[in-house]
């Protein structure tokens, strides 16, 4: 089966849930999952779910921290390039069919990564590999690599009436 290139985007929220789903839907088809975080150190429900029950999917984080409201600092643009060198690996491998490269278009918007750098890296995929790049601020030059991009657009937000992240929600 032909591997395709999908973007998830947009100021909405589910993008990262969106990937996850469809991470669900591969693992139940016989596929083999690597999930790249990029920006991401903290801990997410999904590391747990992923842990202690979906053993062929594997979610390692290439982030520092939080730096969204400020300036990224030395160690999240190395972070960054060290983990787009690692899954630049994972994709030569060809071990897994479905890639997700979670937030990688933030880490592109900061300028921990390049699109050229992220494009030649999903170039690197074999004919069979599925790749998803999600988060916010796709740049143009990624969306055009891609084979299919959803935009998700944010109407109504609790965000906005000063909910916070819950755990088992969004985080």
């Amino acid at each position: 089966m032909k591997g395709y290139v999908q973007v998830y985007t947009g100021n909405g929220k589910g993008k990262t849930t969106a990937a996850l789903g469809l991470s669900i839907r591969a693992l139940g088809a016989g596929k083999k999952v690597f999930i790249g975080q990029f920006a991401k150190s903290k801990y997410y429900s999904e590391l747990e779910t992923i842990e202690k029950l979906l053993k062929n999917i594997t979610i390692k984080q290439f982030g520092m921290g939080c730096f969204i409201f400020e300036k990224p600092k030395d160690e999240d643009i190395q972070a960054a390039q060290k983990g787009l060198k690692e899954i630049t690996s994972i994709i030569e491998s060809d071990e897994y069919d479905v890639i997700i490269l979670d937030e990688a278009n933030i880490a592109v918007h900061y300028n921990l990564i390049t699109a050229d750098e992220l494009i030649s890296a999903i170039n690197k995929r074999s004919e069979r590999t599925e790749i998803i790049i999600t988060g916010r601020y796709a740049k143009q030059e990624i969306m055009d690599v891609a084979d299919l991009v959803t935009e998700m657009k944010e109407i109504k937000h609790y965000y906005q009436q000063g909910v916070q992240a819950r755990v088992g929600i969004e985080k």
